[in-house]
């Protein structure tokens, strides 16, 4: 994950596509659709429409990028953003707002149709990155609707594609399939063939089928409890990262800056793995350097926090775009992690016990806590994610297609840290407040943790060998 000023973006003739103003019109008379949206969508929508209250503009897209080789037929280019547009059901979905709730409507397939646009050619690299960004800002915004946008920019040589989209249609995992299956569908358009992928689930469809399971969760069930009592524990907060980052209470919300680092190599990366592994693998490891490199920094006596877990729980979602992301909660005492190995073990256990919690929104919970949990930041936690992105297909092609996943980084008091795999080692990218602490800070931080994934990798870390335990 990166931002759209380290794309490398290159000059040339750009052409964007949108939903077609007719197809935004037929949507406008649309009747309800009886599947609501997913607690995560709402609670977004509703911090968008908070900040916003407060004076506020805070993108949140994300997006992908990547490159096709030239010479590039912009008609089987537009026939396969199409085509990918109406494989994906939330894409053709959209939130309006009724007597103060959200309501979904959602375009038939038949509907849709896309918008060409010639925004003109760009020698500047420069104004170029800057016109995306405030163009993706426009168009994949959360309080309006369609709210997503393709874009290429055409060169004799090829061309580099991008999409946007608000956060409530997509995830890092939904992004990292994005480059692969839009290359497949613009040979398979360019060469005349046909759609070379079966149809997918839908988002839609699994938004109905959580949020009617955790309706089913009153403030009586055993995971508000646990969440209750986590939150106590926290202050009567969700936890923010546990060392200093600048902030003035009393202030505005602060800018944010990208910070972006390798942690490791392929050899190292597989080294830590193959010693994290009987924890529970490279997610552990990475929660347990956490811990302990935060413990160091800042003397906290428990590391807190909430971990992002995928919720595509049955095969059927897989390659469904979605936001298909819950939290679970994780304490871990430092007192009785005095190595790496007792902290790995920690972490383990820990994982094991409330991993399960996050099927259940966080909003729903939060609700049934009755805690008045008005957002004032788009974040409503930090967080530290891992992936392993070298299942994903067509992951090995990335670097030739220059493939990047987007976030964009605009205003926050939290840090939104993601680690990933990919084939040639681990990669560290982290949003964080734009103050000189919060740098100093999270320099050290990744330092930290580079150095900790590197000593294990050399079998250097001091305690036990690796074993459940």
């Amino acid at each position: 994950m990166t931002d759209i000023q380290r794309c490398d973006i290159r000059p040339g003739r750009v052409v964007e596509w949108t939903l077609h103003p007719r197809a935004v019109e037929a949507a406008a008379g649309l009747p309800e659709d009886s599947r609501p949206p997913a607690y995560v969508q709402e609670s977004h929508v509703r911090t968008a429409r908070s900040v916003r209250d407060d004076g506020l503009f805070v993108p949140t897209w994300l997006g992908a990028a990547f490159d096709l080789a030239g010479p590039v037929d912009v008609e089987a280019l537009q026939r396969a953003v199409a085509a990918w547009t109406v494989r994906h059901e939330t894409l053709r979905s959209g939130l309006r707002w009724d007597d103060g709730e959200l309501r979904r409507f959602t375009l038939a397939a038949d509907d849709v149709a896309l918008h060409r646009e010639d925004a003109g050619t760009f020698t500047d690299a420069a104004t170029l990155t800057r016109y995306l960004e405030d163009r993706f800002d426009t168009a994949a915004n959360a309080l309006s609707w369609p709210n997503f946008i393709y874009a290429a920019v055409l060169r004799e040589d090829g061309a580099s594609v991008y999409a946007a989209f608000d956060h409530s249609n997509v995830d890092a995992y939904s992004l990292y399939r994005l480059p692969a299956e839009i290359h497949d569908l613009y040979e398979a358009a360019r060469e005349g063939r046909a759609d070379p992928a079966p149809p997918v689930a839908s988002y839609v469809d699994f938004c109905a089928v959580e949020r009617a399971d955790a309706d089913r969760v009153d403030d009586t069930h055993e995971v508000v409890a646990c969440w209750r009592e986590f939150i106590a524990r926290c202050g009567g907060t969700l936890p923010n990262f546990p060392v200093d980052l600048g902030l003035d209470p009393q202030g505005p919300l602060p800018t944010q800056k990208l910070l972006c680092a390798p942690l490791a190599d392929d050899a190292e990366a597989a080294a830590f793995e193959a010693y994290c592994r009987p924890y529970g693998g490279s997610l552990v490891g990475i929660l347990a350097a956490t811990a302990l490199v935060l413990h160091e920094m800042g003397g906290e006596p428990v590391y807190r926090a909430v971990v992002p877990f995928h919720t595509r729980v049955k095969s059927r979602w897989q390659e469904s775009l979605g936001w298909y992301v819950g939290g679970a909660p994780i304490e871990i005492p430092l007192a009785d992690a005095p190595d790496f190995d007792s902290a790995l073990r920690l972490v383990r256990d820990e994982l094991r016990r409330t991993r399960p919690l996050s099927r259940v929104p966080i909003a729903r919970v939060l609700r049934q806590l009755g805690a008045d949990f008005r957002p004032t930041s788009p974040d409503l936690y930090s967080i530290v994610s891992f992936v392993d992105t070298r299942p994903v297909p067509g992951s090995e092609r990335w670097p030739e297609m220059r493939a990047h996943g987007l976030v964009r980084v605009s205003y926050g008091d939290k840090v939104c840290a993601w680690v990933a795999r990919f084939h040639d080692g681990l990669h560290f990218s982290a949003r964080h407040p734009d103050t000189e602490t919060a740098h100093k800070n999270m320099r050290r931080y990744v330092e930290g943790v580079r150095e900790r994934v590197a000593a294990t990798a050399r079998g250097a870390v001091p305690g036990a060998a690796p074993g459940g335990g």
